[in-house]
């Protein structure tokens, strides 16, 4: 089209492989490359729109200019999201679907949630007397576990285990290649194998479980047209709310990092300051790197900032560097709790979890259960735990994604302290 600027164009021919090499950093290296918010690559033989900061992340959740529809690539949705998922919906469908996890994430429901975790990061820390474990490991089983009893799952402390490590494979998988895609392609089957069987157990009558559980809530919701969804939907849309509360572990990781790193913010998180759990947690949902960037495809033609943006085209939304803009963010690349002070965030320039309004958009309708489970999890590790960290290899690649302390954070002698 004539009239309007040209979008900046990255100038290699193919950029997966860049993306690769860069992980997190692909977007917001070119974007100070060209110095633009937004350019124009190719991955994999398709054109895609890469934008960063406040403003893109707006016009990116409008969703009369962007639709999920088709926006996710088959091998995230065969792993990570499941297909046919609330992640690729849009419109009515979406809406009716999403007030499904808004029922099953109210206040209350998270309130259900945080006490049972309360306990098992008790019993668990009981059970760590005077061993040596892997955070990370031990974090995803405990969330898996409270996730399953609170969604109405009956389920062994061994079996959260085994699912665990399925979930965190099949989160691991989504910017991977070779054996660590295949291994969470692996999980995704035999954890929707498992939840349908246990979807069709409970709409035969071989189960019960409460009416306001998740399970229940999912196996007997009906879509606008008044139809059940089909039980192998029912068991992803199950594994959709799982999975999250398990990837936490990944916070509460990085968490550990920080209070090793910065030992001033443990004694905060010891001392009760006001408000201090809450800031602590969003810095850490801010500063370390969760997911890299968001897609989504233009709905029909329209002109932003005089850049014309066909329909179709597939564009990517850079999360982790709209999370280190120096434009919104005093000193970016500190870590600062403090700076939650004064503000949470607005629902563009703060998104680690997505932007805009959760209970109309794409942002994640569970962000608060993240919040409210990362602080638990925090006081109770500067509390209530005492351990020695050894030698070990702390480092995060952001060329790995999703990025995760190499080690996954080994304590050893690790102590429970009423």
């Amino acid at each position: 089209m004539t009239g309007h600027l040209k979008i900046p164009s990255d100038k290699c021919l193919d950029s997966t492989l860049n993306l690769l090499m860069e992980g997190y950093l692909f977007i917001s290296n070119r974007c100070r490359k060209y110095n633009s918010d937004v350019f124009i690559t190719r991955m994999m033989g398709k054109k895609i729109i890469c934008m960063t900061g406040e403003d893109c992340a707006e016009l990116f959740y409008n969703n009369r200019l962007f639709t999920r529809k088709k926006a996710l690539p088959k091998r995230i949705q065969k792993t990570l999201f499941g297909m046919n998922a609330i992640q690729s919906m849009d419109g009515k469908n979406h809406r009716h679907r999403k007030k499904l996890f808004l029922s099953i994430t109210k206040p209350d429901k998270i309130d259900e949630l945080n006490d049972i975790v309360k306990k098992l990061w008790e019993a668990y820390a009981k059970e760590w007397e005077n061993k040596s474990i892997v955070l990370f490991d031990e974090a995803a089983a405990l969330h898996c576990r409270a996730a399953c009893i609170w969604a109405g799952i009956p389920i062994s402390k061994e079996d959260a285990k085994i699912l665990a490590k399925d979930l965190s494979a099949m989160i691991d998988a989504f910017g991977a290649i070779g054996p660590r895609y295949l291994k969470g392609r692996l999980a995704r089957i035999r954890t929707e194998c498992k939840m349908e069987k246990l979807i069709t157990e409970l709409r035969n009558g071989k189960k019960y479980v409460p009416e306001d559980s998740a399970i229940y809530k999912i196996a007997y919701y009906k879509d606008p047209n008044g139809r059940l969804l089909d039980s192998k939907t029912a068991g992803i849309e199950l594994i959709n709310i799982l999975r999250p509360i398990t990837a936490i572990a990944t916070y509460i990781t990085f968490g550990a990092l920080a209070l090793l790193r910065y030992p001033d913010c443990k004694e905060k998180l010891i001392k009760g300051e006001l408000n201090y759990s809450h800031m602590f947690a969003q810095e850490i949902r801010r500063f370390y790197p969760f997911a890299p960037f968001l897609g989504a495809k233009v709905r029909d033609n329209f002109i932003f900032n005089n850049y014309f943006f066909k329909k179709g085209t597939l564009v990517f939304l850079d999360v982790y560097g709209t999370n280190h803009d120096s434009r919104i963010w005093e000193i970016p690349n500190t870590f600062f709790p403090e700076r939650f002070t004064f503000m949470d965030g607005n629902p563009y320039d703060f998104i680690p979890q997505g932007g805009g309004d959760p209970a109309k958009g794409h942002r994640c309708p569970g962000e608060w259960i993240v919040i409210t489970l990362l602080k638990t999890g925090m006081e109770f590790i500067a509390k209530h735990l005492s351990y020695v960290v050894p030698p070990q290899d702390l480092s995060i690649s952001l060329r790995r994604m999703p990025a995760i302390p190499k080690s996954r954070f080994i304590m050893s002698k690790v102590r429970y302290r009423p």
